[in-house]
């Protein structure tokens, strides 16, 4: 199962379903996919998935890499590049920390194929969609199967979560997905951000509001193929102000500056320290040349900053990464009072 790259669901999956009437204790979203939350599931599932999240914790609270690779089912291990590097950057905030585990869901796939696009709805849902203890997980080309997802809330020196995908082999779980998440970014949790976007929002500010849901978003879902009931009400409060003039869900948009035209592929909010940056990344043909494309960074900050003013009141620093084909980048960094 190749989980550890999968894309963000920006659905809100319960609601397209159309539930209605009274709350809905849901068992399964579709024919062959079928999810049990903790209440659902008999208590030695429960207890068994909870025990081997918390032993994959303390392995990767190790760097157990070894170990953790030996657990793993094959498709991730052959090509477990992605997790030894997560668990190396994570290695050292996880170490002595407690860690504590949210109610797991128990889903489980049938047939003989991948299902190209496995749904699974999973808890209690009401007229209007989710509720409080529900969760919707989308995983596209899930190998039929069980599954166990379980997330630990970690009390490290950056709070986290660290969240496991396990499959059922044989009569043993083993590792099939391995996110870490922090919960807090520039010492701000995600409904600060949640709070900060709706105050952009009545200011009439929307790319600040935009920008600022996208970040609550991220800092709320532990995992990206998951909604909750509070992912779903930022996804709909945030879809009007998606701005056609940044670039989003993979949409480039041009950006006039210095007498060129260059392609913006993606702008999104990252923290340094305590202080909220905004980075954005446009495609250039070359970036060997450092002294120009230093000047060409700072030529698409200033023409964006002059452009969408209202940057100035969401972020400290501006950065501008010159991205060419090959994935090498150059960036360069402008605080947002040195800007004229």
């Amino acid at each position: 199962m190749r989980v550890i790259e999968i894309a963000r669901v920006a659905l809100s999956c319960a609601r397209s379903l159309g539930l209605v009437g009274a709350l809905w204790a849901v068992t399964g979203s579709a024919s062959g996919q079928t999810c049990l939350s903790a209440d659902d599931m008999d208590a030695s599932t429960r207890t068994a998935l909870e025990a081997v999240a918390r032993h994959y914790f303390d392995l990767a609270a190790r760097a157990d890499i070894a170990i953790l690779r030996q657990n793993a089912i094959p498709s991730v291990a052959s090509d477990f590049g992605g997790i030894e590097a997560a668990v190396k950057e994570h290695q050292e905030n996880f170490a002595g920390a407690q860690a504590t585990a949210r109610p797991p869901f128990l889903l489980q796939a049938e047939g003989k194929e991948p299902l190209q696009r496995a749904e699974f709805l999973c808890g209690v849902f009401g007229k209007s969609g989710q509720t409080a203890n529900s969760a919707v997980f989308v995983i596209p080309n899930l190998p039929p199967g069980n599954y166990g997802a379980v997330i630990l809330d970690v009390a490290g020196k950056i709070p986290s979560t660290l969240s496991f995908v396990l499959q059922k082999v044989g009569n043993d779980w083993k590792l099939g997905g391995f996110y870490a998440r922090p919960t807090r970014v520039a010492e701000r949790d995600g409904q600060w951000y949640w709070d900060r976007a709706r105050e952009f929002k009545a200011k009439g500010q929307n790319r600040n509001a935009w920008l600022y849901y996208l970040e609550a978003r991220e800092l709320l879902a532990p995992v990206p193929f998951m909604s909750t009931l509070t992912t779903d009400r930022i996804y709909d409060e945030s879809q009007a102000l998606q701005p056609a003039d940044l670039p989003s869900g993979g949409s480039a948009v041009d950006l006039a500056a210095g007498g060129k035209t260059y392609k913006l592929t993606s702008a999104f909010p990252v923290g340094v320290g305590s202080d909220l940056d905004l980075v954005v990344k446009y495609a250039a043909p070359d970036v060997s040349n450092t002294n120009q494309t230093y000047r060409e960074n700072v030529a698409v900050i200033n023409a964006l900053v002059a452009k969408f003013p209202e940057l100035r009141d969401g972020f400290t620093a501006m950065i501008a990464r010159a991205v060419e084909p090959s994935g090498k980048d150059y960036g360069t960094m402008l605080a947002v009072k040195d800007i004229k």
